[in-house]
């Protein structure tokens, strides 16, 4: 078993800039590739505009850098974005809201939707009675195994990447 990657509580900045699944949207794919204001407004069918305000945020948080300029295909400077790190765990401060604990779950929705439905792989939905340390429990065990496919990534690279989401949450009664 490998080690758990480090975690820590978000900065207030942070929290701010993913509280949003476009921003959210933005960070994968900027993880999967270099893209510049305009990519990832024709990517994400949005106004460049709107894009470069969120690309402003993450930016102003220290999630997302400016990659090296480059040459585009009709010569003209391109400058691209990257996400600094390819994973990370970052927990919401307290009291960060409803906005930041569904913004994961809007934007996961938006990629599915844009990858299709062939591309999902797994699909588990359940419902569990567990006492708070079996919820804890099964949230441990999810996130070692999620540790261990994260830390060996880098030897995957040549492999298609996979996207993914778990939410354990209590059922309205």
């Amino acid at each position: 078993m490998t080690d758990q990657l480090p975690r820590r509580e978000a900065t207030e900045r942070e929290a701010k800039a993913l509280a949003h699944p476009l921003r959210l949207r933005i960070l994968r794919l900027c993880w999967q590739a270099e893209l510049t204001n305009k990519q990832l407004a024709d990517r994400l069918d949005r106004d460049p505009g709107t894009v470069l305000y969120h690309v402003r945020q993450l930016a102003d948080a220290g999630l997302l850098e400016p990659a090296p300029v480059r040459t585009g295909d009709t010569g003209a400077l391109e400058k691209p974005y990257r996400a600094k790190a390819r994973s990370w765990w970052l927990d919401d401060p307290p009291g960060t809201g409803a906005e930041a604990a569904f913004a994961p779950v809007e934007a996961f929705s938006e990629e599915l939707r844009a990858a299709g439905p062939a591309s999902v792989r797994t699909f588990a939905r359940f419902a569990l009675h567990l006492s708070a340390e079996d919820a804890a429990e099964l949230g441990r065990r999810i996130q070692a195994v999620l540790d261990e496919y994260l830390a060996t990534d880098h030897e995957r690279l040549d492999q298609p990447a996979h996207g993914g989401l778990v939410v354990l949450h209590e059922l309205a009664k």
